[in-house]
């Protein structure tokens, strides 16, 4: 037999948080990702249907099938439109990026600081070939 710890409701309670947590955010992935590709089918499916028959009988307006071409240039500009409004870390990277997108109250990091980060250039240290070797 094994015996109950105190903590054990407590760790239900944590776990039920964790999988309620998980499950939120898997069900926002799933809506974004049906947006997308219902945006996507809406877009270009009909294109590729006019363009099958278009091969097979030669009866499609040139007119409607540039408008239909258009409709699916028109589901790659909806892309960074339906990416910021579901995703917060895509939004975080837009406004670390992109200067019209960042928040007033986020401090921008100076050239030097990013220098010195990017350098390893930081404090050290002093070594010489004495202290290696």
């Amino acid at each position: 037999q094994v015996s109950r710890a105190p903590s054990q409701p407590l760790a239900s309670s944590e776990s039920r948080r964790f999988t309620n947590k998980h499950s939120k955010k898997a069900l926002k992935a799933s809506l974004t990702l049906g947006i997308l590709l219902g945006m996507f089918f809406v877009a270009w499916l009909p294109f590729f249907v006019t363009n099958v028959a278009q091969a097979v009988c030669d009866c499609v307006p040139a007119g409607f099938f540039d408008v239909l071409t258009w409709l699916g240039y028109c589901n790659s500009t909806m892309n960074p439109i339906i990416y910021p409004l579901f995703m917060r870390d895509f939004k975080r990277a837009m406004g670390k990026f992109l200067p019209c997108c960042r928040r007033s109250a986020e401090p921008r990091p100076s050239a030097i600081s990013l220098s010195m980060r990017n350098s390893n250039s930081g404090p050290r240290a002093a070594t010489s070939l004495k202290n290696v070797l």
